[in-house]
């Protein structure tokens, strides 16, 4: 199996044989037909991938690496906050009629800021630290910005990166580590999706600043499972695994802003089938 398999089915099985439910508590979610929709969940989950070794992919089921490539472009180098500059319909539910979903997400990474080397916003900071203070402790992001929550359709669950160098001893090249800090995550529905679209965006940025790619730690504050989605990830974790697959990014791109979902590959790709009609809590 994947490394990213064995990660997903033990997570799971901790959620759900270990995990706290909120049935009967006061909560937000609901599901279309109007009753509340709880989850079973644990805190502080922390999982570790060496993107070095493989690519992150479950192959339980498919995830779709150009889909989700997507959105991280449409967050991170689009920098955009509405859903017609997006391909999937992810957000659709979170859209008003002209498509806004708010100050949220790549609104927030495109906001500029001073610094003492002039006006840059969150994303060029990152790569021009990384290309000239490479060592710094201080490259991060952070949409989770309070004072524009009023403004947001969704508050951020991915909200922030940090990112951090350190040097292999087997190799002249510096090699770029990075953290995702997420709030919340609905592990059926995004939990590959958000772990597959980080790793490529750190592919990305090591290749664009002549660094390797190194370890992807994902922070999850709660890691739940809705209560309809049980039935579907008890028969996932059943599943049949396989080899991970084999990742291509384009070695001719040199400029973030220049990657497109077509320099994204994932090859040697063997999965279970897809799984269809997961409800969504909204």
């Amino acid at each position: 199996m994947s490394y990213a398999d064995d990660v997903f089915i033990r997570m799971c099985k901790d959620i759900i044989e270990n995990g706290t439910s909120t049935e009967g508590e006061k909560v937000r979610p609901k599901w279309e037909d109007g009753s509340f929709a709880y989850t079973i969940k644990q805190f502080g989950v922390v999982n570790r991938y060496d993107l070095s070794k493989e690519f992150p992919a479950l192959t339980l089921r498919k995830t779709g690496i150009k889909s989700c490539t997507d959105e991280i472009l449409w967050i991170w180098q689009q920098k955009s906050n509405n859903i017609k500059d997006l391909k999937p319909k992810i957000w659709d539910s979170w859209a008003d009629e002209n498509g806004s979903i708010g100050k949220a997400y790549g609104y927030q990474l495109g906001v500029k800021h001073q610094y003492k080397e002039g006006m840059m916003d969150q994303v060029d900071r990152v790569i021009y630290d990384l290309k000239n203070n490479p060592y710094s402790r201080r490259i991060m992001t952070n949409i989770y910005v309070h004072q524009d929550l009023h403004e947001m359709n969704l508050y951020p669950c991915a909200y922030s990166m940090t990112f951090n160098v350190t040097k292999s001893p087997n190799s002249d090249k510096l090699r770029l580590n990075a953290i995702l800090n997420q709030r919340s995550q609905d592990i059926l529905a995004a939990n590959n999706w958000n772990v597959c679209q980080y790793a490529v965006l750190i592919h990305m940025l090591a290749q664009v600043c002549d660094m390797e790619v190194g370890e992807f730690v994902h922070v999850i504050a709660d890691a739940h499972i809705y209560d309809r989605h049980i039935p579907i990830i008890k028969e996932l974790i059943e599943r049949p695994t396989y080899p991970a697959p084999k990742f291509w990014l384009n070695p001719e791109v040199k400029d973030f802003y220049q990657f497109t979902r077509d320099d994204v590959r994932l090859d040697d790709y063997i999965t279970g089938p897809q799984v269809t009609g997961i409800p969504v809590a909204v």
